[in-house]
This record gives C-alpha cells, structure tokens and sequence, in this order.
C-alpha cells in the first residue's frame, strides 16, 4: 500500500481489477401511479442493488446507477440517477449506455394503469373503479438485446417465491442475458 502511495495515479488505477470499465446497475422497486396518491410497486429496499453498485466502484469500475425511489444514501464513487416508473428506469438506462457489464437488479413493476387519474379516486357507492393494466417494457430483455451498445456482460435477478431454480432457468432463457441471480423470497430476511 505504501508504494501505492506513491505511485502515480494511473498506476494506482490501473491496480483495479474493474478501472476503465464502465458497469450500469439498476435498483429499487418502481412505482406506477394510478391517481397523485395512490401507485403500483414491487416490494425492494433497494439494498442489494446499492451493495453491489458500492463493491463494483470499489473494484475500480465507473458505475451508474439508476435507481427506483428507496431513502438510501448514494454509494461513495457512484452516479446516480433517480427515477421512479419502469419506463424512466428504462430511458435512463439506455442513455447510460455503453457499458461493459450491466447488472438489472432492480424489482419493476410488470405492469402500470393504462390511464393515471390526474386527481385523487374517492370511495363512492359504486365500489372500487375499474382500473385497465399494460404491460410495462421488459427492462433486462431489451438491454440484452440492445445491438453494439448492450452490456458485454448481462445479469439478471429472479425472485421467485416457487419452483426458484426452474423459473430462473427460464427466465435466463427468455431474457437473453448471461447469469441470472435467483433469490427465493420466502427465505427469511431474503
């Protein structure tokens, strides 16, 4: 360490495993409004997408993370982009690009309301109101597929809460990325 020390910063850098390396992580859940109070959202602290953004900038690698809305403070060495739907996670993902390893941690939102109501829905006698779902874009599919700027390396995560090893299997599959991460959700402190 003490020669580092004294070494000239682009060899201390270039000590790194990951320097000149650009790694793109998403985290956090989404969140897919339905009226200015009420939204869709999957359960994420954000925590292990934040870890693994922190060990990647550790490793020496440039990293962006664009991240769902969570209360956790932005890693040390990292950029970070905050969005809050499916739809600006993907945006600022895609102008992240290029990246040299991807890691898709975040838990989106498969699917959002095809209309948000611009003010508050209220209980009346007529019971809840019929809400119409899309599906939202696939976020690991299409930056696996994204041609001369798609990560070289592709991760993805599955949380499964059943048949964990076949859905992830699966998952790799019709993704198109290079590992996928699966965490079974009805573990403890999973």
């Amino acid at each position: 360490i003490v020669k580092m020390l004294n070494a000239p910063a682009e060899e201390i850098f270039e000590a790194w495993p990951l320097a000149g390396k650009h790694a793109l992580v998403t985290a956090g859940p989404t969140f897919e409004p339905i009226d200015p109070v009420r939204g869709i959202t999957n359960r994420s602290s954000g925590r292990q997408g934040y870890a693994i953004a922190e060990a990647l900038a550790r490793l020496g690698a440039r990293v962006t993370l664009v991240s769902g809305p969570v209360s956790l403070p932005t890693p040390p060495g990292v950029t970070r982009i905050d969005v809050e739907t499916a739809r600006e996670m993907l945006a600022a993902a895609q102008a992240a690009l290029p990246a040299d390893v991807g890691v898709f941690v975040a838990a989106v939102a498969d699917w959002r309301v095809e209309e948000v109501f611009g003010s508050k829905l209220k209980k009346d006698e007529g019971g809840p109101p019929a809400l119409t779902f899309v599906e939202n874009p696939d976020i690991l599919a299409t930056l696996a597929a994204t041609g001369p700027d798609r990560p070289k390396l592709v991760v993805g995560f599955a949380a499964e809460t059943d048949d964990v090893e076949a859905h992830a299997r699966a998952k790799l599959a019709r993704k198109g990325c290079d590992w996928i991460i699966a965490n079974d959700v009805t573990e403890p402190g999973v």
